[in-house]
């Protein structure tokens, strides 16, 4: 019987701890000879990586296959044969070798002098069982002190210099007749979803070639086919499959205002794939689908799973890659194209029946020009009363170049099982609808976005689906930003989460030293240059305006963030004090940018459900108080 009881109040089967298990930590999906390897993060064993082959894990704790280059990462493996794997550790940021046969790791490139200090990404198999890959080397104290290089390791552990282009580069790929190779790179002040070259040179040449991207056009993958390159870039605004012939001419293998490729936050990612001659396998905006050059068309698959990742592994017709539904996190899964027939080899397509009819299905809406996606309450066993509006909590995602997208969140299905709706707003500046969508937020960040991400508010409280009064608003890092400057420049929300977020605009620069080296000129684009637009730095952090909060705050904060440092939310935490607004921050020892630990992240969602209890007046069941001070 379903019973009537206030929004919030709601009792679910869905626990903060579900939110740590692994399921959306699958990635790096790959197919080598009938072989399907992929990393795997695991939580409940500190947020390592664990590295896996046809289901059987080959790197038992405590390795963990994850790099920091960029700080966000990128490819940490590459199977050199079916019984060689080398992979970057953590620990020490070191390549190993391994056979799954023997007992230990063998390291192929030294210890750095200092911790970290040496670091490599985006593996590839060079000639001769070399491992090809960019690296990343500390040259000072400063967070921007880096330089990268393209570099050949050998199978005796000899590191070759390849070549340096730029100050930023993907890890590098060998033509097959081995005599060239091909890389991306771009300089600061670009970001690479700006503009990136696309560079070929010959193998021992000291020289090189741009084929393709410019500093307004951003190649985000590329692939060798035969002497020819075929590459994603954005010459006419969207990320079409292009070639690029040995001659320099350059051909779209299906023109379309369709997004085919993405922003490069990660090194290694995979949108498109080749099937055979003419035709690709391409994730367009998140949708897996079939480019046929022959017919200039690309056509969607059609499957359960309508998200797919970046990481797309193909052989003979068969796919390997991690896909998501809104009932299911992401999974790795083989599909046979040629009759349909999806495999899962993690988890299962079947939600437990006691689980799913508490899953909120996300509903895809446009408000005006704003692409949201909305996640009622959903719980079969509770109903709230007559007359009662629920509370509704916009989630901001990251990036701010990112996007949100219609799969499972557990986090999100942790509040709706609960009575507590989520709109995830995909407001200007979110990939996936273009250049044109995405340069909206051009030195307008902590406007567009904030007003986008208000108005969706606003609309569902004015069509009586959200309480008005009940208006909450979540996000982290760059989400955590939004979600900031939403609470110190309007008085929509009543209160905000707040998590591992960027604050001071001043300090997030190079000339400020709090944020890494690939971001630290990346707000230039999204606010102004200095001197220029100091005024604009200052009046949009909301760091400056700390006292100016709408409502109560709760701020989490991992301590060994680099990316988004501790000490700006210790500054704002430090200003919020004695101020008449409630609030609380978290900080956790042993986190970097994103909570990796499963007693953290369930400590995390527990704290923000309780907060949000406060401040709409309810008491939500099952879950610590958090105290909050003013």
């Amino acid at each position: 019987m379903v019973k009537i009881a206030s929004y919030g109040t709601w009792t679910s089967p869905i626990s903060a701890g579900d939110t740590s298990k692994p399921g959306g930590g699958f990635q790096w999906a790959d197919l080598h000879g009938e072989q399907v390897w992929w990393a795997e993060s695991r939580p409940a064993e500190g947020g390592r990586v664990a590295l896996v082959r046809d289901g059987v894990e080959v790197l038992p704790a405590p390795w963990n296959a994850r790099n920091r280059v960029h700080e966000y990462g990128g490819r940490p493996f590459v199977v050199l044969a079916p019984d060689r794997v080398a992979f970057t550790h953590w620990d020490d940021q070191r390549v190993y070798v391994f056979d799954p046969d023997s007992p230990e790791p063998k390291p192929l490139t030294e210890a750095p002098h200092r911790h970290h200090g040496v670091r490599y990404s985006d593996l590839s198999a060079g000639p001769d069982g070399e491992v090809w890959c960019v690296r990343e080397t500390v040259t000072g104290d400063a967070r921007t002190d880096v330089r990268r290089d393209l570099v050949a390791i050998t199978a005796a552990g000899e590191v070759r210099v390849l070549g340096a282009s730029h100050h930023f580069m993907t890890g590098p790929k060998i033509s097959p007749d081995g005599t060239r190779f091909a890389w991306i790179g771009w300089n600061h002040p670009q970001m690479p979803w700006d503009g990136t070259e696309l560079c070929v040179a010959d193998v021992g040449s000291s020289t090189h070639e741009v084929v393709s991207g410019s500093a307004t056009e951003a190649v985000c993958q590329f692939e060798w086919e035969g002497d020819s390159l075929l590459a994603l870039t954005d010459p006419d605004g969207w990320w079409n499959l292009f070639r690029v012939s040995p001659d320099g001419t350059r051909t779209n293998l299906a023109p379309c205002e369709e997004e085919l490729g993405g922003p490069m936050w990660r090194l290694g990612n995979r949108w498109f794939a080749t099937l055979s001659p003419g035709r690709y396998l391409v994730v367009r905006s998140g949708h897996l689908a079939v480019l046929d050059e022959r017919s200039a068309t690309v056509t969607d698959v059609q499957t359960d799973l309508p998200t797919w990742a970046p990481d797309l592994s193909v052989r003979d017709g068969v796919v390997v890659c991690a896909a998501a539904g809104p009932t299911s996190d992401f999974a790795v899964v083989r599909l046979d194209l040629s009759n349909g027939e999806l495999t899962y080899l993690t988890g299962s397509e079947t939600v437990p029946s006691a689980e799913a009819a508490y899953l909120p299905v996300p509903v895809e809406r446009m408000f005006g020009e704003i692409p949201a996606y909305v996640y009622a309450p959903s719980n079969p066993d509770f109903a709230g009363p007559e007359g009662e509006l629920p509370p509704y909590v916009v989630h901001v995602h990251g990036g701010p170049t990112g996007r949100a997208l219609p799969k499972l969140d557990s986090d999100i299905a942790y509040l709706t099982s609960r009575g507590i709706g989520v709109v995830a707003v995909n407001y200007g500046g979110s990939t996936g609808y273009g250049r044109a969508f995405r340069e909206r937020l051009r030195e307008q960040w902590g406007v567009v976005d904030v007003q986008d991400c208000a108005f969706v508010a606003q609309q569902l409280a004015a069509e009586g689906t959200a309480d008005p009064k009940r208006l909450g608003i979540r996000g982290g890092s760059a989400g955590g930003w939004t979600s900031a400057a939403s609470l110190t420049s309007t008085d929509v929300y009543r209160c905000g989460m707040v998590a591992f977020p960027i604050l001071d605009l001043a300090g997030w620069t190079s000339e400020g030293g709090e944020t890494h080296d690939f971001e630290s000129r990346y707000v230039e684009g999204l606010v102004g240059t200095l001197p220029e637009a100091a005024d604009r730095y200052r009046d949009r952090s909301p760091s400056t305006k700390a006292r100016q909060a709408s409502g109560p705050v709760l701020l989490l904060q991992g301590l060994e963030d680099e990316i988004c440092p501790p000490e700006q939310a210790d500054r704002f935490a430090a200003d919020l004090a004695g101020s008449g607004i409630p609030h609380a921050y978290l900080r956790f020892e042993g986190e970097q940018h994103g909570f990796r630990m499963a007693e953290n992240i369930k400590a995390a969602l527990e704290a923000e459900l309780s907060f949000y209890g406060q401040a709409f007046g309810f008491v939500p069941a099952g879950v610590p108080v958090l105290d909050l001070s003013e």
